[in-house]
């Protein structure tokens, strides 16, 4: 890759996603899953979202949305402000480029410039890469997220 490409990739824009354009989204969201919920259920997952402290962004490469992410608000007893970063997703050929590096920078100032203290994050427990990736950005493990279904 040259110099010149890699300087291409970088021109990236994260923009927000609006509830009435959630459709954006559902694609990206059923990448997440070896077995996604049916589109109908995703999508009611996902307006519910909306309505709660989320934000969605899409990540753009030129004019092609390439990857979406969303982040929570919320304050905490023992972190204070923070956001919460979820369900991001890249697409495959811009993974491992320089996509992620650029998008958490732009996650961090965003959350800084809405008085957050903290970040966090889940990752699966079988994503080595993704713990490499957030350890080399300071994030340290801090705890097991566990989940009960009902």
């Amino acid at each position: 890759m040259t110099i010149l490409a890699e300087k291409r990739i970088m021109e990236l824009a994260f923009n927000k996603i609006l509830k009435e354009d959630f459709n954006l989204v559902l694609p990206f969201l059923k990448k997440l899953h070896e077995q996604p919920p049916n589109d109908g259920l995703l999508k009611e997952r996902l307006l519910e979202m909306f309505d709660q402290n989320y934000e969605c962004f899409g990540i753009y490469k030129a004019d092609e949305m390439i990857g979406v992410f969303g982040l929570w608000f919320m304050t905490r007893h023992y972190a204070g402000r923070a956001c919460e970063v979820d369900h991001i997703y890249i697409e495959d050929p811009y993974q491992r480029k320089g996509v992620g590096k650029a998008l958490m920078e732009f996650i961090h100032q965003f959350a800084e410039s809405k008085g957050c203290e903290t970040m966090e994050l889940n990752t699966y427990v079988e994503n080595f890469g993704s713990h490499k990736f957030y350890m080399n950005l300071g994030y340290i493990i801090r705890g097991y997220h566990f989940l009960k279904k009902l």
